[in-house]
């Protein structure tokens, strides 16, 4: 009965999903680093690259930077620049709020 409601639900939302396909998509992943880059046709788009930072050790961590845009209900492209590391997910935006 679960899987059905699931099925059901993501039926639902496949069908009030725009039509909207991938115009750009470029990556190159590697062993301790990455970068990609997308564009869809409804607008969205996004880039980021990542640094694997002391490989090897007990302090391994992952820092990626970079960004997305998305055009909201309201017309608006939204475009969000971040910072992922160490030091946690780091985001900003014209649209976010700024911690005081």
């Amino acid at each position: 009965m679960k899987f059905l409601i699931a099925f059901v639900a993501l039926f639902a939302l496949a069908l009030a999903a725009p039509d909207a396909y991938i115009e750009n998509l470029e990556s190159d992943v590697g062993p301790e680093n990455f970068n990609y880059a997308y564009k869809t046709s409804d607008g969205q788009q996004g880039e980021a690259s990542g640094v694997l930072n002391y490989p090897g050790s007990d302090h391994e961590s992952l820092a990626v930077k970079g960004s997305y845009s998305f055009v909201g209900d309201d017309g608006v492209t939204y475009t969000v620049n971040y910072i992922a590391d160490e030091n946690g997910f780091q985001p900003q935006g014209a649209h976010l709020p700024v911690a005081p």
